[in-house]
Formats: structure tokens, sequence, C-alpha cells
């Protein structure tokens, strides 16, 4: 029986919102293994990550294992998920002989991944994923999500998920009423008149996201912080401590 890994997050948001780059600033960046997952594409920063480049889903399993052996890793980044069941898509299902068993395998190899690896694992867990807005037909409502295909819809990504945090570009004076620790507006910030932010906790106006923690992990002022992943990983420690 695994425990739990308390240490896992889901980074996510539109394009060009801020959640490659929300990577930047991890410690100790030589202990992060860094499973690309989008043919390659290069991070938009210099790092000293542990880099591999994923060309088959089921290597990701197998990275997994790798990191449980390694005392000098001690984060483990999936960039994205959304690519990841694309390229299990690609590779398993289209031009398959049996479509119906491709899509199970589709699913069960998501659930395996979070139910055996994931939640086994004695490190940090970040995935990123791109989001979509869909329309949900029942309250004719747009509901911001991360889009996979098969039963895994109707599950929900998120729900394998107990941190949920979103990338957002904002404008500065919709943050004014946000000041906190974890949220510094740079000289550059000021220049562009926008912010790369995680947004941590739901607004009034973001109802329809699918943004999740634990209760008492952030306060109302500290709704938005800084797109840092390790200010958040440092909070997620300190909570669960």
């Amino acid at each position: 029986m695994a425990e739990r890994n308390d240490h896992l997050v889901l980074i996510c948001g539109l394009s060009g919102t801020g959640k490659s780059v929300s990577l930047m600033n991890l410690e100790n960046p030589e202990g992060v293994m860094y499973l690309n997952t989008e043919a390659g594409k290069r991070l938009p920063f210099k790092s000293k990550f542990k880099e591999y480049t994923v060309t088959d889903p089921l290597q990701i399993p197998d990275a997994f294992n790798h990191a449980e052996s390694k005392d000098d890793i001690h984060t483990i980044v999936i960039d994205s998920l959304v690519m990841m069941m694309d390229m299990f898509e690609s590779k398993y299902i289209v031009g398959s002989s049996n479509s119906m068993q491709g899509w199970g395998d589709y699913s069960q190899f998501f659930k395996n991944l979070m139910n055996q690896h994931v939640a086994a694992s004695t490190k940090n867990v970040i995935f990123t994923s791109h989001v979509m807005d869909i329309l949900n037909e029942k309250e004719m409502s747009l509901e911001r999500l991360v889009k996979v295909k098969g039963s895994l819809m109707n599950t929900s990504i998120e729900a394998f998920f107990s941190v949920v945090i979103a990338t957002k570009k904002m404008a500065l004076e919709k943050l004014e009423k946000y000041k906190n620790d974890l949220l510094v507006v740079t000289e550059e910030d000021e220049l562009l008149g926008y912010k790369h932010v995680f947004q941590v906790k739901l607004t009034k106006d973001t109802v329809n996201e699918r943004i999740r923690g634990p209760l008492g992990m952030w306060t109302t002022n500290e709704t938005f912080i800084d797109n840092d992943a390790q200010k958040l990983m440092q909070r997620l420690h300190e909570y669960y401590a």
C-alpha cells in the first residue's frame, strides 16, 4: 500500500501564461528530473535540470522508478500532461486494429501512473498542463479545464490532484487588493503594466475554473502570487510539515 504524495501539484493555464517559466527558480536545479513530452521544445530559460525528451509515454513510469533509486533527485516535472496523453493516443491508438482496447489502455495508463508511481513517489511531483474553455451544456456556462479524451474526461483530470494552480497574465490594477509577501511587482512588471502570476484560490470571476487547494493553505490576500514554483512548493512543505 502506497502512502499519499503530499507534494504533488498541477500547474495549468492557457498558452503563454507562464507554466514552464514558473519552474525557473526551483532550488538545487541539478536535482530536478525534467520530463519533456512536447517534442523536445526548449525551456524558456537556461536550466541545470536533468532534462529528458520523452518519445514514448511508457518511459514516464520507468523514470519514476529510476528517480526513486537516486537520492540526488528531489523533484520530477512532467511538462506537459495533455501532450503526454496526446502522445499515447498517437503511438498506441491511431491506426490500432482495436481502438476500443486502445482507449481503455489510454485511461488505464494515466490511472496507473497516478495511483502507483506518483502516489508512491518520495519526490516533489509537478505536472504542467494546457487548459481549454469548454461549454457545459447542462449549466450553459464555459468551464476552464484540462481537456483529455475518453472516460478520463468524465472523471476529470483535476480530481487526481489536491493542489491545482492556474497561471494567469494579470493587469497590475487587478492585483492591487491582493498585496502579499509572495506577490512582488518588479520594475519590468511596472513597465509592461501586467504580471504573470499563479492564481491559487477561486474568486467570484473564476468559479468555473478548477483551481483547488487544502483549506487554510492560502489566505485571501494570497489569491494571486508570483508564478514561482519554488514558492509554491515551499508553502506546500510548510503546510504538510
